[in-house]
């Protein structure tokens, strides 16, 4: 008895400490059942039978109310492992709901508890159509929607938009890159390459969210109560085991990288397959430049992003080819110093990118995002246009949120800086400069690039965190002193200034191999020798004239190679120097090339490449800065 009497203290102590944490995990989802209808694992039908499960949080009003829309291919599912938890979801749901909007959030086809079978932006755009007449169609909607989300809760909404649903009325899409397959001369057919070589963040992104063929199902016809009450203990979202990407990243041939950790490949194993220009990127729900955009957008993109050029590059294209000028005036942005969906996250009065603080670069983004909906869900006749600009972005090194009307500033003035060195401008202890003169001798800096000991990736602009790809700015002292780094630097700037928009840059190339690649990064260089790196580009020489084919180099001959712009917004302070490296990986943020001219894809050996840098009056190799005049 005495036992028992010791015991009972402990077991209330316990119960009491469960039962405080679920109270502390559940506060916003009380607050939300007091102020909301809420409806969960309703299910949505589309065109062809398949139904998409979605929770919709209503206002308890009798009026009726526009409606914000996230879909997406995440769990957001509210109970996990018996407790019912605070998901962002729900934290989302709140806020529309205390400003007088429906909340509805949906998983795309396959993920969850939606029905079918889930592809990346592969299944149908109509999708996201037929969703928008299930909501339009519901007596508490006023027929207007929003739509809201970032990274794959954006890229889905360019190719919907262009579908012009009449109850689309406003978009937000944030870090959307993944969504854009084709603008213009860029082909990145959803971030899958830069310059026709593969973005390798996807294979960690894939190991982590693909689902197996063999993962338990929902039975089909399953009805709303039993999926509520299943999705109290079912668990949906299980977890990969933890792994070391360096081993998936470096396993040969690329396509059984997945496989070789025991990760769920079928869509890696199709996409890996593919070129720039495959038919297959154009079936699914990529937006592509011959689609037209017929939606007020409010964009949100980041200097840190993977896809910060493509991104920049639709805002322009909307602005400058969509029919309808209401629409055309109607197209906002916003170009933050963060990594991929940072925006909020990732800024404080001390915003650190990396290892670099770019001072305090918080914004109301929150108050813009709702004055936006208020405009164009509610019709409400405020000030969002007065007093929001254009094109609002940060500066670093300045360290400051700029306005203007277009992108890049119409203050931007294109300047060409030229490589030069008398042959010897490996490493950081080379002799290779950039002037704004252009050089009459070709005395042509040479590497030699090993994809077996490839430049490693360091900083940048990788995307989706894994344990050996860190994003933002670092010093490249270290990584500098490599021979098969060319680095290219001004002299000490005796006064700063600032480059802000497209960084264009051309390269005069020759190798003893078919194919290869080339890579740039732009750096800041500090007093002290600290050398921060802003953006970074990569270019396959086979697609140097088309993603459309495939151009081989001959030993010897040299070829002009246009790179994939680079973007930022930096101001090189006085006593500062510009710098740019030049080498032929940039790994395992970009898939090695192995020389071969092969797919490369399916091959385990490669071959060792002596590229060359040409740079004279005939091969003026260059790149262009847009500075900022008065």
């Amino acid at each position: 008895m005495k036992k028992n009497i010791l015991v009972l203290p402990f077991i209330i102590a316990y119960f009491c400490l469960n039962n405080f944490n679920l109270q502390a995990q559940s506060k916003e989802l009380r607050e939300l059942e007091n102020i909301a209808i809420i409806d969960q694992k309703v299910m949505i039908p589309m065109r062809d039978g398949i139904r998409l499960a979605a929770d919709v949080y209503c206002p308890k009003t009798d009026k009726k109310v526009p409606i914000i829309f996230a879909r997406t291919p995440y769990n957001f599912n509210n109970w996990v492992d018996g407790k019912e938890i605070t998901t962002i979801r729900v934290k989302k749901a709140l806020e529309a709901v205390k400003k007088g909007y429906a909340y509805v959030v949906q998983n795309e086809r396959g993920r969850y508890f939606s029905e079918g079978e889930w592809d990346i932006l592969g299944v149908p755009v109509t999708d996201g159509y037929d969703t928008f007449t299930w909501m339009k169609n519901q007596p508490w909607s006023n027929g207007k929607i929003g739509t809201y989300g970032c990274s794959s809760s954006a890229e889905w909404q360019m190719a919907v938009a262009a579908l012009d649903h009449p109850s689309h009325a406003a978009m937000v899409a944030q870090g959307y890159g993944a969504g854009i397959g084709r603008i213009d001369d860029i082909y990145e057919q959803g971030n899958w390459f830069r310059g026709g070589v593969v973005q390798m963040s996807f294979m960690a992104w894939l190991y982590r969210v693909e689902h197996d063929k063999f993962k338990p199902r929902i039975p089909a016809g399953a009805t709303q109560e039993d999926l509520i009450r299943i999705s109290r203990f079912y668990d949906l979202d299980p977890e990969n085991p933890p792994v070391d990407f360096a081993e998936a990243f470096n396993y040969l041939p690329i396509q059984d990288g997945i496989k070789n950790i025991n990760g769920k490949s079928e869509i890696f194993d199709k996409m890996i397959r593919r070129k720039p220009n495959d038919d297959a990127w154009y079936e699914g729900g990529l937006y592509h430049d011959d689609m037209e955009i017929g939606v007020p957008s409010f964009w949100f993109a980041s200097w840190y992003d993977m896809s910060i050029t493509p991104n920049l590059a639709l805002f322009n294209h909307v602005r400058n080819n969509t029919k309808d000028a209401a629409i055309r005036d109607n197209q906002y942005l916003i170009i933050s110093p963060n990594l991929h969906c940072g925006f909020t996250k990732g800024t404080s009065e001390n915003t650190m990118i990396g290892e670099l603080s770019v001072g305090d670069a918080r914004l109301n983004y929150d108050e813009q995002i709702y004055a936006w909906f208020d405009l164009w869900l509610k019709g409400e006749q405020n000030d969002f246009k007065d007093k929001t600009p254009r094109v609002q972005y940060y500066t670093m090194g300045s360290n400051k949120w700029q306005a203007s009307e277009v992108w890049p500033p119409e203050n931007a003035k294109p300047t060409t800086y030229y490589l030069n060195s008398n042959g010897n401008a490996n490493s950081l202890y080379g002799d290779g400069t950039l002037t704004t003169t252009k050089v009459k001798t070709d005395n042509p800096d040479s590497f030699t690039y090993n994809p077996m000991l490839p430049v490693p990736s360091f900083g940048g602009t990788p995307c989706c965190d894994d344990n050996i790809l860190r994003g933002g700015a670092f010093d490249h002292q270290l990584t500098e002193t490599r021979d098969d780094i060319l680095v290219y630097t001004t002299d000490v700037l005796k006064e700063g200034l600032e480059v802000s928009g497209f960084i264009e840059s051309t390269l005069y190339v020759s190798s003893d191999v078919k194919d290869t690649d080339f890579t740039i990064k732009l750096i800041d260089v500090h007093p002290d020798g600290k050398a921060y790196n802003l953006d970074e580009t990569i270019q396959r020489a086979r697609y140097r004239e088309g993603y459309d084919k495939e151009v081989f180099m001959k030993k010897g001959n040299i070829y002009k190679i246009d790179l994939t712009p680079m973007s930022t917004s930096n101001y090189f302070k006085k006593g500062h120097r510009i710098r740019i490296e030049i080498s032929s990986s940039n790994f395992p943020r970009f898939a090695r090339n192995l020389n071969t001219g092969g797919n490369n894809y399916d091959e385990k050996e490669g071959i060792v490449a002596h590229n060359k840098i040409h740079h004279s009056s005939k091969y003026p190799s260059q790149i262009s800065l847009p500075i900022i005049t008065n």
